[in-house]
């Protein structure tokens, strides 16, 4: 097994896992009709039933999820519109699509939110409303409560992050200044059935996590926001119309986000349709029909990208000298995000930097190849999905002049990256279930 054949089947395994959540197959899948019995997962509905079925959808791969539907309901669809990122639009006939910012949110994403709602104000109890979230859902429905704007929640939340707050806090409050998330998208559907089909790019899949959980129950209240500003003494640093809003609202005087109680979710149905262990579980199954031996360390992992990158390297290294966790060929596979805090002046992303990590601790060593991408094809503020190294990596780079530790302290895996032609680029994927991580041992 040389170093060639190890990068191609690397490579291989990803695109297989890729191909497992690939949004056509998985609305497939999990929706099918038959004369006038429409089938959602383990849940059936009498289309017979409806005056009118409307389709609506956020997310990279709103999309791609909007094809089927189209092909399996037909004319059946009275309306619908979707806000994707830029250039991840695909041709429809009859749901509308608007390209809007992701990751930050924009003027587009506004005014696709507001159209979004403002179609919802025409179903009624007769209707079906189906909803596609994907990755990016949360920048992609922006629609923040009245008398707030765009930039008050961009700087509260910008807040919260230079802070370190968790994503349970930031959620919490980007729910309540918003007008659709925190279930309140649930609420504006009702009393229309409303039907979520959902790629998850969030880990664990909390539903509540997936854009901000639009159509789940909210278990934080504006009284938990408060004490979540005074806990990291942020009163004075956000925008104090916010401030004001969210007082208002402990006060009974703004409306709460939606409880388990809220008669919208007895009509709401929502259905995961693809997520990180599908893309996983398919690179196994690949890494098996090529021949190796393969271990699925977790699809939760989180962590900054370099550090993580060392453990998995060090196991990669575990294999090749004693045989354990498991014997050679091996493939060692593992999923979730990743994250990387910015240092330097350079351009990356998580899944190149956890490969130029990687690169550094197994220079020289032979027969073991890292790859690290990211579902959605797009890693960071990048146009690769990631990138592929290998015990070469960094003595090709020496002869071109780089230096693999300095790149690493500017973050600037991209360019090392690009300059070895090592650089995953996939294009758009129309999906996005966070990532997945290979270690290859001959």
């Amino acid at each position: 097994m040389n170093l060639k054949q190890l990068r191609r089947d690397a490579l291989a395994i990803f695109q297989a896992s890729l191909k497992a959540v690939d949004p056509v197959n998985a609305i497939r899948e999990h929706v099918k009709i038959q004369n006038d019995l429409l089938t959602v997962g383990k849940q059936n509905y009498d289309l017979a039933g409806f005056e009118g079925i409307y389709v609506i959808g956020v997310g990279k791969a709103s999309a791609a999820m909007a094809q089927p539907i189209e092909e399996l309901l037909g004319e059946r669809i009275k309306s619908g519109f979707i806000n994707v990122k830029y250039g991840h639009t695909l041709p429809l006939n009859i749901i509308q699509v608007n390209e809007a910012g992701h990751p930050v949110p924009d003027e587009a994403g506004l005014s696709g939110s507001k159209k979004i709602v403002k179609l919802l104000s025409q179903t009624g109890e007769k209707d079906l409303v189906m909803f596609l979230i994907s990755g990016g859902g949360s920048a992609l429905l922006p629609y923040p409560a009245e008398g707030l704007t765009l930039e008050d929640k961009q700087q509260m939340t910008k807040c919260l992050l230079e802070v370190g707050a968790t994503i349970h806090e930031i959620n919490a409050l980007r729910k309540h200044v918003s007008r659709v998330k925190g279930g309140r998208l649930a609420k504006l559907a009702f009393p229309s059935a409303l039907i979520s089909l959902i790629l998850s790019d969030v880990i664990g899949d909390n539903l509540d996590s997936i854009a901000s959980g639009p159509t789940v129950p909210d278990e934080s209240t504006f009284g938990d926001c408060l004490n979540i500003l005074e806990k990291y003494e942020l009163q004075d640093k956000i925008s104090p119309k916010v401030l004001e809003f969210l007082e208002e609202g402990a006060l009974g005087r703004q409306e709460e986000t939606p409880k388990a109680e809220d008669p919208a979710f007895k009509r709401t149905q929502n259905v995961i349709i693809g997520n990180n262990i599908m893309a996983v579980k398919a690179a196994k199954q690949k890494a098996q029909e090529l021949g190796y031996e393969t271990l699925i360390l977790s699809t939760l992992i989180e962590g900054e990208a370099r550090e993580v990158a060392k453990v998995h390297a060090a196991i990669a290294k575990e294999i090749k000298i004693t045989g354990h966790p498991i014997k050679r060929p091996a493939c060692i596979i593992s999923g979730g995000e990743i994250t990387v805090t910015i240092r330097g002046q350079g351009l990356g992303g998580r899944n190149q930097e956890f490969a130029l990590a990687a690169a550094i601790t197994i220079d020289r060593w032979d027969g073991i190849v890292v790859l690290s991408g990211g579902t959605d094809g797009t890693d960071g503020p990048t146009d690769a999905a990631g990138a592929i190294a290998d015990g070469t990596t960094v003595s090709r780079a020496k002869a071109l002049q780089l230096d693999a530790q300095a790149s690493l302290q500017e973050n600037d895996s991209y360019h090392f990256f690009q300059s070895l032609n090592d650089l995953i680029m996939t294009g758009p994927t129309y999906t996005n279930v966070m990532d997945v991580r290979l270690l290859i041992i001959a």
